[in-house]
């Protein structure tokens, strides 16, 4: 089945099971699990249904809790804990098998005026003049037969790393990685589902940074790699069906963790959205 910019918004809706409960499906891409941008998109997905359309969401500060079952649906359920004059406040676990896999804090701010800045957007060549990164993964020869099919099938993403590199890329290089990012294919206008892909490309290639400087990619057996939390601050409105530059840092590792942050731009220039990301980026000890 096709994965365009129209499958990731229908597999980020969800169905309403009762009054404040919601179910998501799932999509393999790769990762033998859930993919974590998955979950959070979805949380937030369940979260803005039971709050009004004039209060988007500003921020969310999300846990991964166990690694998700592809096989079994998630069950979303949704706690009101505060509707004040100006900020809404929800709260979303999100259960598989009995068990709480995710939970995510959000909190919903009705549009106002104000002070504003910003910092300025890195000068980087424009996305045409890029590879897509399917394309640098397509290209490679030592893809694992059994990740292969998944590893290189379409994308409702389209990426395009400013330094032409890789995920499976292993050189010792600085731990900042800039990449365009838009939907292959149109979505419609309901902000929702732009804030919604924006969160769940935001876990693509974030805490990957950290293994930068240390020559290790995300598929070395050697390594386990996986989100912990993370955090979206929404700044200014967006379409995720026009380019986005991505930028991403990871100024700390240790103790088997990385930490990383990033930044989305408009092509003007324009900082819409900030992320950060803690993980765990261990090395596995053989076994005796």
């Amino acid at each position: 089945m096709s994965f365009d910019a129209a499958a990731l918004v229908a597999l980020l809706d969800l169905e309403p099971l009762e009054h404040n409960i919601y179910r998501g499906q799932n999509r393999d891409v790769g990762t033998r699990r859930i993919f974590g941008g998955q979950v959070l998109a979805q949380a937030l997905v369940a979260a803005q249904r039971t709050v009004e359309d004039d209060r988007p969401v500003h921020s969310m500060h999300g846990y991964f809790i166990l690694a998700g079952d592809l096989s079994t649906p998630v069950v979303y359920f949704v706690d009101r804990l505060r509707d004040g004059g100006s900020f809404t406040t929800r709260r979303v676990t999100a259960i598989q098998h009995g068990q709480a896999i995710f939970n995510l804090s959000a909190s919903f701010h009705r549009v106002e005026e104000g002070l504003a800045h910003q910092m300025e957007m890195p000068d980087v060549p424009p996305p045409e003049e890029l590879a897509p990164e399917l394309d640098l993964m397509r290209a490679r020869d030592d893809v694992p037969d059994a990740l292969r099919s998944k590893l290189i099938q379409d994308r409702p993403l389209d990426f395009r790393p400013v330094d032409g590199i890789d995920p499976f890329d292993t050189r010792v290089l600085e731990p900042r990685r800039m990449l365009w990012i838009r939907t292959v294919g149109e979505m419609d206008d309901d902000p929702l589902h732009h804030r919604a892909v924006l969160a769940y490309a935001s876990d693509y290639g974030l805490i990957v940074t950290a293994l930068r400087p240390h020559g290790r990619s995300v598929r070395d057996p050697q390594m386990l790699v996986a989100s912990l939390d993370h955090s979206v601050w929404f700044h200014r409105p967006f379409r995720m069906d026009e380019w986005l530059l991505y930028v991403v840092d990871a100024p700390v590792s240790g103790g088997g963790r990385g930490f990383a942050r990033g930044s989305y731009f408009t092509r003007d220039g324009v900082l819409v959205a900030s992320v950060a990301q803690e993980g765990l980026i261990r090395v596995r000890r053989p076994k005796a």
